[in-house]
This record gives C-alpha cells, sequence and structure tokens, in this order.
C-alpha cells in the first residue's frame, strides 16, 4: 500500500515540494507491470540527489528496460524524518510514494567516504534492518552500493549491503536487473540469489569474501571470482536528458557527459584512475543531446561534464555550434573546474553569454617541482598564460584550486601558492581594468586507494602549521578570498577511506552518535565527535592516531636524520591492502613505479595524446583511448541580443491546486520561464547585464495555499492570439496549474502587480470546542463592528510599528460551518486589501482579529485564494 504522506508533505517542513515526485519528465510506469521493482536512493538531500547526472542516467536507463520500473528516494529534511519517525512511517520512493521495503532492490550512490552514515539513516527511516546479516532472514530488499568510493575501497561497508556494483553502471545495472528477474520467477533464495549475482562482471557479494590476517582479502567459495573487475561504459548523452524539478538545485541545469575518464595521471587523483580509459563522446550526439535537453526541460543553462573538459579536444566546436542554435533563447554555458594550460580565446568565446559564469582552474600546488611529483603536467609560462588569456577576454575574479600535504612537500612548496598569486596578479594588470581577484581553496591532500600516493600519509598537525602559514602569508595579499578545508574531517576520510572491514562497526557506531551530513559545513563539530567517540569505542583509536600523525610517510623514510625515519619504508609496499581484490585494470607494480617516479619529480605524459605509459588498463576488459579529432569551430554568430521590444501584453488567470499548493512562489516563477521556453512563446527580456523574460506574477501566494485566482502578466515581442497562447501554455504546465483565461491587456494599462487592489480568500478555521453558527457570526459581527484591531508589525528594515489590521478588511462573512465534540470547524470567505505598496492582509491576520474579540485560540486549517481583485 502507498504510505500516506499527505498528512506528511505539508507547508510547515523546509520546501516540500523536494518530494513531490511529480518533475518534468519523471517516469511513471504502472507497479503492476513490473516484475523487477527499483529505487535509486541518493543519500543527500534532493536538491543534490535529484542534480547527480549518474542518478539522472540510471534512472533513465532502468526505466527503459521491459518489466522493470524504477523509483527515486533521497534523504529527508531533519523536519520530515522527525515526522517520518514520530508516525512509524517508512521512508517512501517519492514518485509511487511506496515503502522502500515494498522494493526489490534498493541501489544507493557511495561517493564520499563518511557518506555511509546518510545510508544508515535512510535505512533506519525505512524500518530496513542494517546489515546484511539481519537482513538474511525476512522479506527484505536487496541493498546494494555503486560510485567512486564502492569501486575504490568498499571494504569498511562490507557489513551493510548485500553487494556492491563497481565502475560504470549504464550496462551492470541492466543485467543485475535481468539476473534479479529470473531469480524471483525461479523463486531463489537470497543466498542463491547473490550467488548469481556473483558471476556477474562488476558485482562484488562481500559475504563470499573474508578478511586474512594480513589484510589481504579472498574468496570463501571456490565459484566466485578471485578479483572482482571494474565495469567500463561508453556515455549515452541522450540517457543525460531528464527530471526538472520544481525546487533550485545544486545543478539548476542539463548537464551532458562530453568525456568519461582521464589519462592526464595526476598521482592524487583517484578519479582519473578508476575512470581510465579515456572516452570521448561523438561531437554530433553532444550537441544533438544538448539541443533536444534545452527544448524538452525549459533550462537556459547547460553544463558540459567530463574530468577534464579541456581535453576533448571538440569542445571549441560543439559549445560554439550549440551558441549558434540557441543564439535568441539567452542560454548560457558554464563547465567545471579545467585545464588552465587548454584555456584559449576558443573556450572564452563559449563560455557564459549574457550571463557570463564563474572560471575556475586548479594549479594543485604552488611551485613547478611540486606540480612535477604530482605529475600535473602544468608549467608556469602555461598557468599564466591560461589566467591571462581569461582576465583579457572580461573575467575579474578566477577561482583557484590548490593543495597542501602533497608528498614531498617543504615550506617553500607551500608559500609557493601565495607567491604564485602575487604573480599572476601582477601580470594581470591594465589601465582602467580592475584587479584581478582570486577566490582561493586550499584543500588537505587526502590520499586515495589506487593511485600512486596511497602508501602516503600527512600529520594533522603538518596540517594545521602549514594552514597557519599561508594564512599569514595571504594576510599581506589584497583581493584574494582563501578557504581552507577542515584538517579534522581530512584525516577521519583517510581513516575510513583506507580502512578494511574492521571498520564497520566504526560506521555504525558513528551513524548512533549523530554523525550524518558529514560534508555540510554545520555538521563537522558534531561529525567529528561522533567518529571520534565510535573509533574510541571500538578500540581503534591508535590506529586513527597513526593517521593523525602520519605514519604512512614514505618521503620522510627517506631521510634518515628524520624523527619518522623508523616508519614504514618503500619495502612495505609489498603489503598487502584491503583494496587489492578490486581489478581497477591498473596494475599494482606500475603504481609503484609511478610513486618512485613522483620521489624523481619525473613526469609520465598524457597517453591519449603521447605515448603509452603502459599503466594496464587498456585490453579487452576495458577497452582503449577514444579520441575523436575535432571538428571544425564555426563562425560566432554573435551574442545573444535580449529582445525588448514589447508589442503585446497577455493576462493569465490561472489556480494553484494539489501538489502545486506546495510549490513556492520564485520556484513558480522559475517554473513559468521554462514553460515557456518549451513553448517557443516570444516572450519579451528585460535589458541590461542580466536579462530576463518579462513574466511577472500579481501576488505571491503562501505556501500550502491553493487558489482559483492568480494572474501573471506575459509580455511578447510578437503578437499570439490568445486561444494559442493559452493551448501552449496549458500543453506544458502541470496538471495542478489549470489555465481559465487569457486576455488581451493595453500595453499601457498599469500591469495586474501596479494595479492589484483587493484579494478573496476562503479561510478554513477551527476551534477547539464546539461553536454554534450563532456564535461564529457574532465574532464576525463584532469584529465588523470595530474600528480599529492594532498589531505590532516589524518591517524588513527591522523597524517595528502599529498597524490597524481593521482598516484593511473589507467584508468577512461565514460560509459554513461543521462541528464536532472535539472541535468545530467554520470556512469564512474574506475581502481585504491586497496592494503592492505593501497594504495588505493577510489570511492568518484575519485569525489574529478574530482571537482579539472572541478571547479564543484558532487554528488555521486552510487557504484557498478566491481572486485577485485589480483596481480600475
Amino acid at each position: 500500500m502507498a504510505v500516506a504522506v499527505e498528512k506528511l508533505i505539508t507547508s510547515d517542513i523546509l520546501k516540500p515540494a523536494r518530494y513531490l515526485g511529480n518533475e518534468r519528465l519523471a517516469v511513471h510506469k504502472p507497479w503492476e507491470t513490473a516484475v523487477v521493482r527499483w529505487v535509486l536512493t541518493y543519500p543527500e538531500v534532493y536538491e543534490v540527489g535529484s542534480s547527480n547526472l549518474g542518478h539522472i542516467i540510471l534512472y533513465n536507463i532502468l526505466n527503459a528496460q521491459p518489466r522493470q520500473l524504477c523509483d527515486r528516494a533521497y534523504l529527508p529534511g531533519t523536519d520530515l524524518a522527525a515526522k517520518l519517525r514520530e508516525t512509524n512511517t517508512p521512508l517512501f520512493a517519492v514518485e509511487s510514494k511506496r515503502s522502500l521495503p515494498e522494493f526489490d532492490i534498493l541501489g544507493f550512490s557511495l561517493s564520499y567516504e563518511l557518506g555511509a552514515t546518510n545510508i544508515l539513516e535512510m535505512l533506519d527511516l525505512a524500518g530496513i534492518p542494517l546489515t546484511w546479516q539481519e537482513r538474511a532472514t525476512g522479506n527484505y530488499p536487496l541493498i546494494f552500493a555503486g560510485g567512486q568510493t564502492a569501486t575504490s575501497n568498499p571494504e569498511p561497508y562490507t557489513d551493510f549491503f548485500d553487494f556492491f556494483a563497481l565502475g560504470d553502471g549504464e550496462e551492470l545495472l541492466p543485467e543485475i536487473g535481468m539476473v534479479l528477474e529470473e531469480g524471483k520467477q525461479a523463486n531463489l533464495s537470497r543466498r542463491d540469489l547473490l550467488l548469481d549475482l556473483a558471476q556477474i562482471p562488476g558485482v562484488y557479494v562481500p559475504q563470499f569474501y573474508d578478511l586474512a590476517t594480513d589484510g589481504s582479502v579472498h574468496p570463501n567459495r571456490p565459484d566466485v571470482p578471485k578479483r572482482i573487475i571494474r565495469r567500463v561504459a561508453t556515455p549515452i548523452p541522450a540517457y543525460s536528458i531528464g527530471l526538472v524539478p520544481y525546487v533550485q538545485t545544486v545543478h539548476d541545469r542539463l548537464t551532458i557527459e562530453i568525456r568519461r575518464g582521464c589519462t592526464r595521471g595526476c598521482r592524487f587523483c583517484q578519479p582519473g584512475m578508476l575512470t581510465r580509459p579515456a572516452r570521448d563522446v561523438e561531437p554530433e550526439k553532444v550537441v544533438d543531446a544538448i539541443e533536444q535537453g534545452m527544448r524538452a526541460t525549459g533550462y537556459n543553462e547547460f553544463s558540459l561534464l567530463s574530468l577534464s573538459c579541456s581535453d576533448y579536444l571538440a569542445l571549441p566546436a560543439v559549445g560554439m555550434e550549440i551558441k549558434n542554435r540557441l543564439k535568441n533563447e539567452n542560454i548560457s554555458l558554464s563547465l567545471p573546474s579545467q585545464r588552465v594550460d587548454r584555456f584559449d580565446e576558443n573556450i572564452a568565446n563559449i563560455l557564459g553569454g549574457t550571463r557570463q559564469g564563474g572560471l575556475t582552474f586548479a594549479p594543485e600546488a604552488g611551485t613547478q617541482r611540486m606540480r612535477d611529483i604530482v605529475n600535473k603536467g602544468l608549467t608556469n609560462e602555461e598557468l599564466l598564460r591560461g589566467v591571462k588569456t581569461a582576465w583579457e577576454q572580461g573575467w575579474d575574479k578566477i577561482k583557484l584550486y590548490f593543495m597542501i600535504g602533497l608528498p614531498g612537500e617543504t615550506d617553500a612548496d607551500v608559500l609557493g601558492i601565495a607567491e604564485t598569486v602575487r604573480w599572476l596578479q601582477r601580470e594581470c594588470r591594465g589601465q582602467g581594468r580592475r584587479p584581478l581577484n582570486f577566490n582561493l581553496t586550499i584543500s588537505n591532500f587526502t590520499p586515495k586507494p589506487h593511485t600512486p600516493f596511497q602508501w602516503h600519509s600527512v600529520a594533522t598537525a603538518e596540517f594545521e602549521r602549514k594552514q597557519n602559514l599561508l594564512r599569514q602569508e595571504f594576510r599581506r595579499i589584497r583581493g584574494v578570498k582563501v578557504n581552507f578545508t577542515d584538517v579534522r574531517i581530512s584525516a577521519m576520510e583517510d581513516f575510513i577511506g583506507r580502512g578494511d572491514r574492521t571498520l564497520g562497526q566504526v560506521v555504525r557506531r558513528a551513524w548512533e552518535l549523530g554523525a550524518g551530513m558529514d560534508s555540510w559545513y554545520d555538521s563537522l563539530d558534531k561529525a567529528f565527535t561522533a567518529w571520534g567517540n565510535a573509533i574510541a569505542q571500538a578500540g581503534l583509536d591508535w590506529k586513527y592516531r597513526q593517521v593523525e600523525n602520519g605514519e604512512w610517510n614514505l618521503f620522510h623514510s627517506q631521510d634518515k636524520d628524520s624523527p619518522n625515519s623508523q616508519l614504514p619504508t618503500p619495502n612495505s609496499l609489498d603489503t598487502p591492502l584491503p583494496w587489492d581484490h578490486i581489478d581497477t585494470g591498473i596494475d599494482k607494480k606500475w603504481l609503484k613505479q609511478d610513486l618512485q617516479r613522483a620521489l624523481e619529480a619525473a613526469i609520465v605524459p598524457d597517453c591519449s595524446f603521447e605515448g603509452c605509459s603502459h599503466c594496464g588498463v587498456c585490453g579487452t576488459d576495458f577497452g582503449h583511448n577514444i579520441v575523436i579529432e575535432p571538428p571544425p569551430i564555426p563562425q560566432f554568430a554573435g551574442e545573444f541580443v535580449p529582445n525588448t521590444t514589447k508589442v503585446q501584453r497577455l493576462r493569465v488567470w490561472f489556480g494553484k491546486q494539489g501538489d502545486m499548493a506546495l510549490l513556492g512562489n520564485l520556484d513558480l516563477l522559475r517554473l513559468l520561464d521554462r514553460v515557456v521556453r518549451r513553448a517557443s512563446l516570444p516572450v519579451a527580456y528585460t535589458g541590461g547585464f542580466h536579462p530576463n523574460p518579462r513574466i511577472m506574477i500579481a501576488s505571491a501566494l503562501p505556501l500550502g495555499a491553493t487558489s482559483s485566482g492568480e494572474i501573471v502578466d506575459f509580455e511578447l515581442t510578437t503578437p499570439v492570439d490568445t486561444e494559442t497562447f493559452q493551448a501552449k501554455l496549458a500543453e506544458e504546465l502541470p496538471s495542478d496549474i489549470p489555465i481559465y483565461q487569457v486576455a488581451e491587456i493595453d500595453l499601457k494599462s498599469p500591469s495586474a502587480n501596479q494595479a492589484l487592489a483587493a484579494a478573496e480568500y476562503l479561510i478554513t478555521v477551527a476551534v477547539a470546542n464546539e461553536a454554534t453558527a450563532a456564535q461564529w457570526q457574532e465574532w464576525i459581527d463584532v469584529l465588523l463592528a470595530k474600528e480599529e484591531i492594532n498589531l505590532e508589525q516589524t518591517n524588513k528594515s527591522g523597524k517595528t510599528q502599529i498597524v490597524n489590521l481593521r482598516d484593511r478588511l473589507l467584508e468577512l462573512s461565514l460560509v459554513k460551518i461543521n462541528n464536532s465534540v472535539a472541535e468545530s470547524i467554520a470556512i469564512l470567505r474574506s475581502l481585504g486589501s491586497c496592494r503592492n505598496d505593501g497594504v495588505s492582509l493577510r489570511p492568518e491576520q484575519v485569525l489574529s482579529m478574530l482571537e482579539v474579540v472572541a478571547n479564543q485560540e484558532f487554528q488555521l486549517r486552510q487557504i484557498h485564494r478566491n481572486q485577485l481583485i485589480l483596481g480600475v
């Protein structure tokens, strides 16, 4: 049965539209026709999860499979989580509103070392036992995890998952679905089903493996593979089009992947090692996906995604082609952090639009020696050329990423970060130009499995000392904002990320002690305390101290006089690691050799464009690098010039019903913008640097209130007859936003917002004892007879003033009552001022006046706006 969540998803929780599940392009497949029912469960709040590209791609792919259904779930906000626990309501999937235990399989994204506590929170809210041992008996869904952290080292989390999906999921998850379908039809036991799943390349079932005393992991039965291979798939851009949330998300745009994998070989970079080989997407497919996606979603911005966008040689051609095709639609392009050495005028020309976005580069280190140690492949000359090109193309602020604590780093290298910033500022100065500002993020190096630096550690005290060095140095540099990452969380990430399966008890205890949302700044103190106590209670604080003290530092061991010279030597590179049974394709011997090259500050060229580095990936299991020659760059057709011509104003009367009552005013305005884009309606734009469509909502409706009397004005650049406009608008709007009327209004007349005079509401009110119709009428009559009912109000500037609410109430009448033993409920019709100068009467203020005259406490149950009344 579906969870009765209507009573839980109400306007008193933060952003209730997160949980509606009826977004644009959401897929609703019939429950009864599906054999296998999935939930992709993202262990972060909706704004993060719903905009994650991998989440969208896999959701679309699974729903494209016959006889399979895929729903979604997210970590609820603390307010909804409290409601779920208070009412014993299990966590639900957002589309079907069914509880998670009703599904066959739940797939979690595990992309962060400390993110498992959020997963435990979701399982607990769903009423599902946390460990695979507890789920071995009983009819529970299969629980699995995928993502970067799950692929790199699943061992600390093996207690909680029935299996892990390693690597790319586009082909792997449908294969899992086929095995599940066959298993259900054959009525296999849970253990036999997992044994069948373990035969799929890329599926790791930890209960079929044991931890040896030397730290290695081995099968405990002969019919499962000794090493589990990482899966590799070819990106398909068409599956990236989907899910247009009502609320503003972290990545509120269309995102299309242009290249998967990176072969730059940065020695600290786990994604670069785990996603090889590099695979370009054909430019024509990228262009088609963007054009179709922008039309289908109505977004005004798109992003091209890759670990290194600049290494996609077709980037300037693709960007310019799309910019030309969508020239008249006020579309912007954004790119993630990119290679500064490849940034040139061609890339600068395709970025932004009328809304020039931010620009991010990642030099990583402040000296050439350090950049060579980490194999960044970036010279000082290339760094200056890229930054100077950006400055010359109009950017006044650039974001730079650096790291401290890298292997072999000295204080001179740390201070080199500040000196590099000074040098770049000196070189980018010109008459009539603002000085170049920088926003720096300086993170703490955290060693990751499957990288050459996986054998290295840095003391927490060293991080703190180096941060203080930089703080003192940057005090003398103007135009620079510096952000440092918290050293405590870096140590925790290291401890868990390179741990073995004995850490499962720590993860669980940390969750029990309140750890969760650990990557969010305002949770750091709570998270650190919880993790620290969990480690201590597990008797592993000695092991954590090793991480805090940097007691796995190969670079220190090279110095015989160093106080750390007794620490592990390079011979310890042969010690088994907890993740050695995960076959990522990269030869462990190559990682050792590359670590030696790092000690010598020797660089390895990018094998996508130069010779093979012999890492071991390329072959039949993982494929080969695919680098596509770039097409010619089209001639630039010119920037978007906003059409500010207004030839027609259409006024639309519409309703806001059902789920749409939980949509805030800003979300509604964003929805209307996307609707007119999808409907290709010729809306005029404002002028200035940030042109916006001329869509003017008359009055914001309170969150949770329904309405049958909303008004919005649209100003158009070319005439459209009212029937056509209404039909196109209605086709793209949700069904809970009905269109009642469209009328042409003289452009010279006041807008609906300017002409507002009054608003009529139906207000549902309850009082905690029985009251007759006569009693309600008496309260109303007494209220109307008064000339003055004052209320103290605080304005936006913080000043208080006395307001006579009675002056703002024009009419009040009783519509109907419904009495019970416990309470009396009345529906009142009110007509009050509603003007754009702030002289307005809100429905809750009608209750305040009633409470004054009746000496009773009333509850506001429902607000419905009948109509907005415009003045002449």
